[in-house]
């Protein structure tokens, strides 16, 4: 009877380390989530914090989102140039947080610098071109549109796991190892399919992509801040389509979840295409691919809009 007991109990304990290597990854945004879900790929599934749709600028967490982000094991999140609300919570976690846009290896941007050099760009920053959270010379946060800058954050997360479940460590870096070959594979691809279009002028509503237009040889020809809660006056809608006339044939890209009305006023009667682009990857699945599907997406549809033109 002794030994069967000492049997169940050093079956019970073995179990419980069993369950204990499980690592609850959670993830702020939906593109670290895909980055997360190259890397945890066949061992486990990672969280976000933030629903579709949702503001990673302003956003009010449930009870539930407070709880998870507490309890979660490791935490990954942009930083306070993104996610400003965040920063009083992830101060008061016990779990390890990263905040991404402080790790070494990373190469970061900061608006206003990606066009310094072209005089003849009409990106007048005292006309309202830029929204509050986007001022000349902060930090661009989208830093996750440059494939370099995924691969810094996914070895980091393979780090991290391989720590807390060095049962899944060799798996771990395989993932890593397969994410960084399908990553050079894509931006070949890319590479070869937007080099055909880096002369032909577009707009866009919210400035997200300089890091994937500077990887890809692309220049925005202006930004419509619609983002904000006013809606421009007369006065700066008809700066802004008198622009999109002196462009000629352009496209526009705006973002979900909703075409802003803004757009179907600016481009009436003009020779310009709508089209959305979804820098968040709202609706692409997280799994080992998610994060390859946003940058072809964004590339697919930047590329179709503009070789149309």
């Amino acid at each position: 009877m002794a030994r069967l007991f000492l049997l169940i109990l050093s079956v019970f304990f073995v179990s419980g380390a069993a369950a204990r290597e499980k690592v609850d990854l959670l993830t702020s945004i939906k593109p670290l989530q895909l980055i997360a879900a190259a890397v945890q790929d066949g061992v486990d599934e990672p969280a976000v914090l933030l629903p579709p749709g949702a503001s990673a600028h302003h956003y009010a967490l449930r009870p539930s989102d407070v709880r998870h982000l507490q309890a979660a094991d490791l935490f990954y999140w942009i930083g306070p140039d993104m996610e400003v609300f965040l920063k009083p919570l992830v101060a008061g976690r016990h779990g390890a947080s990263q905040q991404i846009q402080a790790l070494p290896g990373l190469t970061l941007r900061h608006f206003g610098e990606a066009h310094a050099a072209h005089d003849d760009h009409d990106h007048d920053h005292d006309h309202g071109e830029h929204d509050h959270d986007h001022r000349p010379g902060s930090l661009d946060a989208h830093l996750w549109l440059l494939p370099a800058n995924a691969l810094v954050i996914a070895e980091k997360m393979a780090g991290d796991l391989a720590a807390l479940d060095p049962t899944n460590a060799q798996r771990y870096q395989a993932n890593l190892a397969a994410f960084r070959q399908r990553l050079s594979d894509l931006d070949q691809r890319l590479q070869a399919r937007l080099a055909r279009v880096g002369d032909q002028p577009f707009f866009v509503f919210h400035e997200a992509y300089d890091y994937f237009e500077a990887a890809y040889g692309l220049r925005h020809a202006g930004v419509f801040s619609a983002g904000g809660e006013a809606q421009p006056g007369a006065r700066h809608v008809a700066q802004m389509r008198q622009r999109l006339q002196q462009a000629g044939p352009s496209c526009v890209f705006y973002e979900p979840p909703a075409r802003p009305r803004l757009a179907q006023t600016l481009t009436r009667g003009l020779p310009a295409q709508l089209a959305e682009l979804d820098a968040l990857g709202s609706g692409i699945t997280a799994d080992a691919r998610g994060y390859e599907r946003l940058l072809e997406s964004l590339g697919s549809t930047l590329a179709e809009c503009l070789e149309g033109l």
